[in-house]
């Protein structure tokens, strides 16, 4: 599956939320990550991000969906961390 992540955290706990991101998906701009994804994986970067998280003051944002080519992408300005890869 193909997931965007978006997430607003409090100061104090935004670096291990992006250690935990960054291990499970390709980091896209600030607090915005993308990639493929199992959904073992996905409930584990779940679980995972729910004890860092204060769930009363913290936001954690899925865009699902079954495979990166149902998505049209457009980037305006900047782009921060490109996804695609160059061999």
């Amino acid at each position: 599956m193909y997931v965007i992540l978006v997430y607003d955290i409090g100061q104090k706990r935004v670096g291990k939320m992006l250690k935990l991101c960054r291990r499970y998906l390709h980091w896209v701009q600030n607090s915005v990550f993308e990639g493929e994804i199992t959904e073992v994986k996905l409930k584990e970067l779940v679980y995972e991000a729910k004890r860092i998280m204060d769930e009363d003051q913290d936001s954690l944002i899925l865009f699902k969906n079954r495979d990166a080519k149902w998505m049209d992408k457009q980037i305006i300005g900047q782009e921060r961390s490109p996804t695609d890869q160059f061999l």
